[in-house]
């Protein structure tokens, strides 16, 4: 049985020994990276899209937490070229708010931005609608595991 770890929001984890990466996401989003030559994956789990500048710079912003991912796998060896993308989340949960419904598509637009940037393929995406999701990466196959979770779990 291999190890797991529960990443919670503005956390990031690679794994390089075989790990079953888990989290579960409302309107935040999941990037998850994987090096196809290495057989090494990675996750991270983002609240808001875009840090501005004021206070502590935290991978709780998609801004920060996408490239921060990229940066911890390759100082361990893995190459850009290599990898390919996953993203989950971005659900609208917040049905009464207008804004919380925007979060979640502004925190996918922004994965996408940084890894086109990157010129790192999205090989699949779950996101959007209106149930959060708990995805587990198997992080040296590059297997995702997706079930839906209700609302009231994640408001």
């Amino acid at each position: 049985m291999i190890p797991r770890k529960f990443i919670h929001v503005g956390e990031i984890f690679v794994g390089i020994k075989p790990t079953e990466i888990v989290t579960v996401l409302g309107s935040c989003v999941g990037v998850c990276l994987y090096d196809k030559v290495e057989l090494i994956g990675g996750m991270n789990h983002y609240l808001l899209p875009l840090w501005n500048g004021n206070g502590l710079e935290s991978p709780k912003y998609g801004n920060v937490a996408i490239p921060k991912l990229i940066e911890n796998m390759e100082n361990i060896g893995c190459l850009r070229r290599n990898m390919e993308a996953k993203i989950f989340g971005g659900a609208n949960i917040h049905r009464s708010n207008s804004e919380g419904q925007l979060i979640g598509q502004k925190n996918v637009l922004i994965a996408k931005e940084i890894l086109r940037q990157c010129n790192i393929p999205i090989k699949a995406e779950d996101t959007g609608g209106n149930n959060g999701r708990r995805i587990m990466m198997i992080s040296d196959a590059n297997r995702i595991i997706l079930k839906y979770v209700q609302n009231e779990i994640m408001e």
